[in-house]
């Protein structure tokens, strides 16, 4: 017995299957585009917030006031059990503390300046990182689409033996997809390196978190401090009985004494106020990929040792360079202006794929005008999304629904797209819409820079 199926039905089902294919191809552009733009991470923050202190650099003693000052607000409040104090370096001269329930900055002198309002910065790395979705799930998921750019740029050299033949034959002008599909292949070549390290260095942030959890759920009892401290170190045991004010100056001190070649970054003081507090401070080591060294100090500043990151085991200076190399933070400004350029490249690799995918479907008969709709609301309404959520938090401050602005409109645009299916397709609108976006928030940024 045969079964029938109705060609509504299997018309019906291609379309599906495109959609479910659009889908994934939209969120691999929506992580490819935020990741270029987060690589200016540091920078965003100075726009946000261009009225903090800067310098250059803090002296040991200024810091020791400035976590003493953070700690005195911390009153009446759950005992917060890490303190972070944010180096000023070169790409953000700025001196932040953060707790468990807030952060500061504080100026040159140690005192309180202001609370940090980043809010904007920090949903964009969420964003990228995770796709703003809270726990594991969301780095999971970005960290397959990781591994699926590692398996689209291989597949793709071997589907074309001439890739690298004509790697500067560019057919410009658009004959039946033509000059689309030599702009893909020709960008796909000239920034092979960059995709292959990025998505590499993506699934091994993503993937790597799981990872962990699963040795600690394995071999640790399912602590994942324990699974990290061959790599990252240990925290050490707790002792809450109250204590003295760490002395985080000596450990500076220290350093600046010691290792005047190294810059610090960051300093984290693990369960301050108490007996069991330790701290631990990250320097940066010149002409390294690696994001730091961690030197290990007691609670009077005693040094007891580093973790090893910069001349330990392959996998330990292996893990702590992944970051840098997946983020840019290495090189100064010449370096990130590489990784915009070549990320804007890979992502226009991703949009022009699902374009010439869905150029085929429509050369073969399968007119789908609503997945092609669907398509223009990604290309051109997740860009549009990101400017009009960084609107939001410039006109309506820090506790700006970010998340949901942004969620918003990435679902709503292409959904309206394909709603109202406008002749021509949407994307001249959108587009339009993207430039007057981006004028409104290069005037509320230069306002609010000149306000200040």
């Amino acid at each position: 017995m045969r079964l029938a199926v109705s060609k509504d039905a299997v018309q019906r089902a291609l379309s599906a299957h495109a959609a479910i294919g659009l889908l994934a191809s939209a969120l691999l552009y929506l992580i490819c585009l935020t990741g270029t733009v987060v690589v200016f991470y540091q920078e965003w923050q100075r726009i946000e917030q261009p009225g903090a202190p800067e310098m250059a650099a803090i002296t040991p003693g200024a810091v020791q006031r400035g976590v003493a000052a953070v700690l005195a607000t911390e009153r009446g409040k759950p005992a917060t059990t890490h303190l972070y104090v944010h180096m000023p370096v070169e790409g953000l001269p700025r001196t932040t503390i953060t707790t468990d329930h807030q952060a500061f900055h504080v100026d040159a002198d140690g005192r309180i300046a202001g609370p940090e309002e980043n809010a904007w910065s920090e949903f964009l790395l969420g964003a990228h990182y995770a796709l703003n979705i809270p726990g594991l799930v969301g780095m999971l998921i970005v960290g397959i689409f990781g591994v699926m750019i590692l398996a689209l740029a291989l597949s793709g050299v071997v589907a074309h033996p001439r890739i690298f033949r004509d790697a500067f034959r560019l057919r410009t002008r658009d004959n039946h997809g033509v000059g689309l599909a030599d702009w893909h292949n020709r960008l796909s070549v000239w920034t092979l390196p960059f995709s292959l390290a990025i998505a590499l260095t993506g699934a091994m942030i993503g993937l790597g978190v799981v990872g962990a959890y699963g040795l600690a759920a394995a071999f640790y009892k399912n602590d994942v401090e324990a699974a990290y401290a061959p790599i990252f170190g240990d925290e050490g045991a707790a002792d809450a009985r109250p204590a003295p004010l760490a002395d985080v100056a000596a450990s500076l001190a220290w350093i600046a004494r010691n290792h005047p070649d190294v810059r610090p970054t960051y300093l984290i003081l693990h369960d301050p106020g108490t007996r069991g507090q330790h701290i631990q401070l990250i320097a940066e080591h010149p002409r390294r990929l690696i994001y730091g060294e961690t030197y290990e100090f007691g609670a009077d500043g005693t040094y007891h040792g580093k973790v090893g990151l910069s001349d330990g085991h392959m996998g330990q200076q292996l893990a702590a360079s992944t970051y840098n190399l997946h983020f840019g933070n290495y090189g100064g400004l010449p370096v990130k202006l590489a990784y915009i350029v070549f990320g804007l490249a890979l992502t226009v690799v991703v949009a022009t794929g699902t374009s010439i995918w869905l150029g085929k479907r429509q050369r073969r008969g399968l007119h789908e005008p609503r997945l092609r709709a669907g398509w223009d609301g990604v290309l051109w309404g997740v860009p549009l999304a990101l400017v009009l959520t960084f609107l939001a938090r410039l006109l309506l401050g820090n506790a700006a629904p970010l998340i949901a602005i942004f969620w918003t409109l990435t679902i709503a645009i292409p959904l309206l797209a394909v709603i109202i299916r406008r002749e021509p397709r949407p994307k001249q609108l959108l587009q339009r819409l993207l430039v007057a976006a981006l004028l409104a928030s290069l005037i509320a940024a230069v306002a609010g820079i000149v306000a200040v």
